[in-house]
């Protein structure tokens, strides 16, 4: 039950079917608008949301596969071709062509595939079948422009041919009387041929009207000039007009017999298009979902409210767009605090916070996604009721008060666990004291009913209420009081000031007048008023720094464990490394001993000889050699010192002997070492010079580089462009084996176009091609503008066109380039 009856009105829901049905395509979408009912039942809401998701996620990967266009509503003229002798007009079958294949795209879309993409849109489409034999007979009927065609029938085509040849005649024939008529000066030059009572005639002067044999048809305002229509074409447009009378009566026939071909479909017809204009909804609603950035919320069949980041729609768009931020509202009630009682100062939010929860669960279960985080969880209530604004009514002799009292009735008589209630200005319109009793009371019966609920309210009885009763809690809009601006953030817990004192001395109010209402109020209570706010805000600055602490002392463990990480693995290296070198150390020791041993016992076995002994300590003097290398390789030694020796054992097998010796001035050709490339030393300064690769300026270290003798480099670059010129050749012979002619870009989002066809088109000049046709397809036409924006700024495009009809039309646009 949704009371009152103006609901809708009330939370602003009116304004949200407005909004939505600006997103539809049709009236038959907008129509479903309309029909927009709120629900308690968990399966219908949960299809209605998925399907509204579902189409989201269409919206944001996939919205070019669905059409857009030609959604129209044929139901009420196939109603009437029923009986039979009745028939579509010819402008009603374009309209049925084209409608029609919108809905088998739209089919095809939902059921391609084997992998179930969007199960509750394939759901409602599961049913629903175009026979494409009924499309295949409206093209052999109608051409793309609706007209019907000459092959529509044989009959046609002979009645068609028969009047073009007629015409013809009386054209030339007409055309030859209007010459000679001019040359007498029977008839003006500035004047051609025009019709009259659908026949041709020539316009004459009234003074000549009697030279030129034949039938007067008209005259002009002034009578000036009279349009005759000479006896020998008489016949030749009597002619005419039977073909004419002929040719409607054949497209009759076409038309009623194409009718009595669908009559059989007509219901299946009518089923289509209920599904058309149900996507036409769906989408609607996804679209509006998107300008919100609404999601589908976690759905419970319980009652709960438990929401993160929600946002009033009609405010969030406002706020967009004046580019204003928005603050979001976290709320949570469920069984074991049910009724959140919002104090606070006026103009601080709690009446937009009321229409919020009004607003975003009336939504919800009308089927609608709201904007709120996603793990958001929303329950499902019977009943909804709201108290807000003023209900007084002269005819029914109700005052502002009176009107709440019977809302109030209304709530106590209604209420249960399954309902939710929201009142502004709980008590509000009557004398304080006996107000606040009276809404105390009723709050208290609420409660005792289980039922779930949000007021506003500034009586200070409610908020103690809170306090001493079980299910209910006090909320605060919270208000800078440094500042003196509200701040319209909600904060569950304790009770929030109205800030009266505070608000009127920035407003001015004179301050006699303030002094004089704080004796009468009490000292106690503006300071209890004034100390509730500050502890509010002290409070929301502590958390606000809590979480930066938090946050710092995640960045600082995170840092730390990466740090303990790192110096383990440091650890591990380092005794494996000297695990090894103290290993291969021991291998050298042991190597070097029996070295040593057999040296000794070659000499001894020599006898001291003088040949054999200096043999034998060469070979020694090699192996202290090579335990020499092996023991640095242990020495600590900088990368510098590494890399040094590397060039130095590197320069000599490169460079001959004279340029070693010669240092790297201004002007020599060099190269990087190890690379193939040489350029020019353009300027050099302490151990860095600036080299010219081809265009591009390097600055180098001079120990990287080694210099090249002229003939040299002379060569290496005749060699360089000879690789380059067979590369390119290469290049180009590859592409052209590969290139086509057509390029077929249906189905392409329009961000990879753009740049598919500038790839094509760049080749397609480079190759020297003179023709290429672009296949993008006929749709609602913003690949072929794409296309053809794209054309219009490259020079080399000489032309392009549309294809001949049989080849394919405005599907295709053939282009044809400049000769080079």
């Amino acid at each position: 039950m949704i009371y009152p009856g103006n609901f809708e009105n009330k939370i602003g829901f009116d304004a949200i079917r407005q909004l939505i049905k600006s997103y539809c395509l049709s009236e038959m979408g907008m129509t479903h608008v309309d029909a927009i009912q709120f629900s308690s039942k968990k399966e219908d809401i949960e299809i209605l949301l998925c399907q509204t998701e579902e189409f989201r996620q269409i919206c944001l990967i996939e919205e070019e596969k669905i059409p857009t266009s030609y959604f129209y509503d044929l139901r009420d003229s196939l109603k009437k071709i029923v009986v039979p002798g009745t028939f579509l007009e010819t402008e009603q079958l374009f309209l049925l062509k084209s409608s029609l294949s919108t809905i088998k795209i739209c089919v095809d879309f939902l059921n391609k595939g084997e992998e179930i993409k969007y199960p509750y849109l394939k759901e409602i489409s599961e049913n629903i079948y175009v026979d494409k034999a009924i499309i295949k007979r409206i093209e052999e009927i109608i051409d793309d422009k609706g007209i019907i065609k000459d092959s529509a029938s044989p009959e046609l085509s002979i009645i068609r041919k028969g009047l073009i040849s007629k015409q013809i005649f009386v054209t030339k024939k007409l055309n030859n009387i209007l010459r000679n008529a001019r040359t007498e000066g029977w008839t003006p030059d500035n004047l051609e041929l025009t019709f009259r009572n659908g026949r041709l005639v020539i316009p004459m002067l009234a003074a000549h009207k009697r030279k030129l044999k034949g039938f007067v048809h008209d005259e002009s305002a002034t009578g000036q000039t009279v349009y005759v229509e000479p006896a020998e074409i008489f016949e030749a447009n009597n002619d005419i007009r039977e073909l004419i009378n002929a040719e409607k009566r054949e497209i009759y026939k076409i038309l009623l017999a194409f009718s009595d071909f669908i009559r059989p479909f007509i219901d299946e017809l009518i089923e289509s298009y209920n599904f058309l204009s149900l996507i036409d909804f769906i989408r609607a609603k996804a679209k509006f979902a998107l300008s919100l950035m609404a999601f589908k919320p976690v759905l419970l069949d319980i009652q709960i409210i438990d929401w993160s980041k929600a946002c009033h729609p009609l405010l969030y768009l406002s706020c967009k767009l004046n580019k204003k931020p928005i603050e979001p509202l976290d709320i949570k009630l469920d069984k074991k605090d049910r009724i959140l009682i919002i104090s606070g100062p006026n103009a601080g939010g709690k009446s937009v916070c009321l229409k919020t929860i009004g607003l975003l669960q009336y939504m919800m279960q009308c089927g609608l996604l709201v904007p709120m985080k996603e793990h958001s969880e929303m329950g499902i209530f019977d009943n909804v009721f709201i108290d807000i604004g003023d209900e007084q009514s002269l005819e029914n002799d109700l005052s502002t008060y009176s009107s709440h009292l019977l809302s109030m009735k209304r709530f106590v008589d209604k209420a249960n666990a399954k309902t939710l209630f929201l009142i502004d200005e709980f008590g509000a319109g009557t004398e304080p004291q006996l107000g606040g009793a009276i809404a105390e009371s009723i709050l208290e019966k609420l409660n005792d009913q289980k039922a779930f609920g949000v007021i506003t309210t500034h009586y200070a009885n409610l908020k103690l209420l809170a306090d001493v009763s079980e299910g209910i809690m006090n909320g605060a809009m919270l208000f800078d009081s440094e500042n003196m601006k509200p701040l319209y953030k909600l904060k569950m817990g304790k009770p929030g000031s109205s800030f009266a004192f505070e608000i009127a001395k920035k407003i001015g109010l004179q301050k006699e007048i303030l002094e004089a209402a704080s004796k009468k109020v009490g000292v106690k209570q503006l300071n209890f008023d004034i100390q509730l706010q500050d502890l509010e805000t002290q409070k929301l600055m502590i958390e606000n720094k809590q979480k930066e602490l938090e946050s710092a002392d995640s960045t600082l463990a995170e840092m730390i464990g990466r740090y303990q990480s790192l110096n383990y693995e440091i650890e591990q290296s380092k005794k494996t490394i000297i695990s090894e070198a103290r290993a291969e150390a021991t291998q050298l020791l042991e190597d070097a001993n029996k070295q040593i041993e057999k040296t000794i016992r070659l000499i001894k076995e020599s006898q001291a000889e003088k040949e054999p002994t200096k043999e034998i300590r060469k070979n020694f003097a090699s192996f202290v050699d090579d335990v020499k290398i092996k023991t640095e390789e242990f020495t600590p030694e900088s990368k510098e010192s590494k890399s040094e020796k590397k060039e130095k054992k590197r320069l000599p097998q490169i460079l001959p002997p004279e340029i070693l010796t010669t240092p790297i001035l201004k002007g020599d050709s060099v190269r990087i070492i190890g690379q193939t490339t040489i350029g020019d030393v353009i300027s050099v300064e302490k151990n860095e010079a600036v080299v010219l690769f081809g265009s591009l300026h390097m600055k180098c270290s001079i120990g990287k580089l080694e210099k090249i003798s002229k003939s040299k480099a002379k060569e290496q670059n005749k060699s360089n462009n000879a690789q380059l010129l067979r590369k390119i050749n290469f290049d180009i012979n590859k592409k052209l084996s590969d290139f086509k002619t057509s390029i077929d870009i249906r189905g392409k989002r329009a961000e990879e176009v753009h740049s598919l066809i500038q790839q094509y088109i760049d080749d397609a000049i480079l190759l020297n091609i003179p023709q290429v046709n672009i296949l993008h397809g006929k749709g609602n036409g913003v690949l072929r503008s794409i296309v053809r924006d794209y054309l219009k700024i490259i020079e080399e495009v000489k032309s392009f066109k549309d294809e001949e009809i049989e080849m394919g039309g405005n599907g295709i646009t053939v282009v044809n380039f400049r000769n080079k």
